[in-house]
C-alpha cells in the first residue's frame, strides 16, 4: 500500500504541483482514509521527500540503461532526450511549489543528485573526446554548465512553452544547437 501512495502521489504532484495535493486528494484516487495515509507517512513532506526520491530513481534508471552505449555521442544525446522527455510535461507549479515551501528539502535532493549527475555527464564528455566524436578544445565542465542552464530553461522554468511546440521539437532543435557547439564534425 505504501508504494501505491507514493507512486499515485508522485503523478499528482507532478500534475497538479505541491500546494494544491492536500492529504485527503492524494488518497481520493487509491479510495483509502486520510488514516490509511498516516500509518506510512507522518506528513505531506515526508511523503514529497520519498516521492522526490522516486523520481530521481527513474532518471537514474535512464542513465543506467544507457550505461551500456559505447559511443558518447548516442549516450549522451539518449541522456539529453529522456531528460527532456520526463520532464518537459510536468506541472511547473510543481518546481515552484518546492522552491517556495519546501526549500530545504529541494536543495537536499537537488544536492544529491548534482554530484552524480555532474560527474557522470562530465565523464561522457571526457570520454567523447577521447574518443575523437567531441571537440578537442571544449571545457567540459562550461559545457556541462551551458546544458544544465538550457536544460533547466526547458523543463523546469517554461521558457520553451512559448512557442507552443512538443517536446519532440524542442528536442530535435536543441540537439541540433548543441551538436554544432561541440560534436566533431566528421569527415
Amino acid at each position: 500500500m505504501k508504494e501505491e501512495i507514493l507512486q499515485t502521489s508522485l503523478k499528482q504532484f507532478l500534475k497538479y504541483g505541491v500546494r494544491e495535493m492536500a492529504i485527503q486528494k492524494l488518497v481520493e484516487p487509491l479510495g483509502i482514509s486520510t488514516k490509511t495515509f498516516y500509518k506510512y507517512f507522518k506528513n505531506k513532506e515526508e511523503l514529497l521527500e520519498e516521492a522526490l526520491s522516486l523520481f530521481h530513481a527513474q532518471h537514474r534508471q535512464t542513465w543506467k540503461s544507457k550505461a551500456a552505449i559505447q559511443s558518447s555521442v548516442i549516450l549522451f544525446f539518449g541522456i539529453w532526450h529522456t531528460g527532456i522527455e520526463l520532464e518537459y510535461n510536468v506541472n511547473k507549479a510543481f518546481f515552484k511549489d518546492l522552491h517556495y515551501y519546501y526549500p530545504d528539502l529541494l536543495r537536499r535532493k537537488e544536492a544529491e543528485l548534482d554530484k552524480e549527475y555532474t560527474k557522470q555527464f562530465i565523464r561522457i564528455i571526457y570520454k567523447g573526446i577521447e574518443q575523437g566524436v567531441f571537440q578537442k578544445d571544449i571545457n567540459p565542465e562550461i559545457i556541462f554548465m551551458g546544458i544544465t542552464i538550457l536544460y533547466q530553461a526547458i523543463v523546469r522554468d517554461g521558457q520553451f512553452k512559448r512557442y507552443r511546440t512538443s517536446s519532440n521539437e524542442i528536442l530535435l532543435n536543441t540537439s541540433h544547437f548543441i551538436s554544432g557547439v561541440f560534436v566533431q564534425e566528421m569527415e
